[in-house]
């Protein structure tokens, strides 16, 4: 890679509550976290070099955001730290299953939006592509970039806590949608935000946008889905013994993204090439990538030693 691959959107700090105590006191961990931040971070340990343009502060969260991000090998973009903006926040609350909900105490305004000559991806998604007024800007990027070559990936991660209204929340996705190559789904997110449909039924409608060639849905332990014009694959997920569910799609964004890359598909060619075996492997990576996460607490994405050593190259 020439440049880094650029991840953009909210950094902020997870505090969990487990259902049970799991360190012996019960009381609540607060550990960095953000979808898009959490998918810098698993980039980055998966060797895949990676920029995130993001804002947080210089407050005891922020300088724990800082800390974990450059800790890991994630670069910052410039204006990504300010010590004017309070870091933000978001509060899971995980079942006896270790599934989590969120409350969030957030607000997004990025920093400006450039793209590096050689860049090979854009991935954005979460809260940031639909809180304003950082998501009108997300929208305006990937616009201008539209002719570049440049891969673009997408998951949007619905919050229905930010977003209560599944129907303007899903035409918000298709816009996004239709500006990515690659869209990645959970079936919370395909009930949410097109109840009664299949997923399947899913990601062909977002397949009839004329630039996206591949959606894949994940299915928590039952595995994943993906689909491309051309083909359907179907991976199952491993036996596990699950601790909480933090972070866990956010391992899987970050391992499909990084899978491609390992086999040339990003950049100028935009997934042009992608075959059924490669869509096959690149989706049965990234489940078991978001299944070590499953194993740990935490937004707690896997090395690429860690995933060799589990599950072999």
């Amino acid at each position: 890679m020439t440049a880094p691959l650029l991840v953009i959107g909210e950094a902020l700090v997870d505090i969990v509550a487990p259902a049970k105590p799991r360190n012996g006191n019960g009381k609540a961990n607060a550990t960095p976290g953000g979808s898009p931040a959490n998918v810098a971070v698993g980039l980055a340990r998966l060797g895949v070099p990676t920029e995130l343009v993001t804002r947080f502060g210089t407050d005891p969260y922020g300088d724990q955001l800082g800390a974990h991000l450059f800790g890991n090998g994630v670069q910052l973009a410039p204006g990504s730290v300010d010590p004017h903006f309070r870091t933000s926040t978001a509060t899971a609350s995980l079942n006896a299953a270790g599934v989590a909900t969120y409350q969030f105490d957030i607000t997004w305004e990025p920093p400006a939006l450039s793209l590096s000559r050689g860049c090979p991806a854009v991935h954005t998604g979460s809260i940031a592509t639909v809180l304003e007024p950082g998501a009108s800007a997300i929208r305006a990027f990937l616009e201008s970039i539209a002719d570049q070559p440049v891969t673009v990936t997408l998951d949007p991660n619905a919050r229905p806590s930010i977003t209560p209204d599944p129907v303007s929340t899903w035409a918000a996705v298709r816009e996004l949608a239709a500006l990515s190559d690659l869209v990645k789904l959970s079936d919370e997110d395909c009930e949410f935000l097109c109840p009664g449909l299949l997923p399947v039924e899913i990601a062909k409608e977002l397949l009839t946008a004329e630039r996206t060639q591949c959606v894949v849905i994940t299915r928590g332990g039952e595995g994943a889905l993906g689909v491309s014009r051309e083909t359907q694959v179907e991976v199952a997920a491993p036996t596990i013994e699950v601790v909480d569910t933090v972070g866990a799609g956010d391992s899987f964004m970050s391992a499909l993204i990084a899978g491609l890359e390992q086999r040339g598909l990003l950049g100028e060619t935009r997934l042009a090439g992608l075959t059924g075996d490669d869509l096959r492997d690149v989706v049965d990576y990234a489940v078991k990538a978001a299944a070590i996460t499953c194993t740990r607490q935490g937004a707690d994405p896997p090395t690429a030693d860690e995933h060799a050593a589990q599950w072999g190259s």
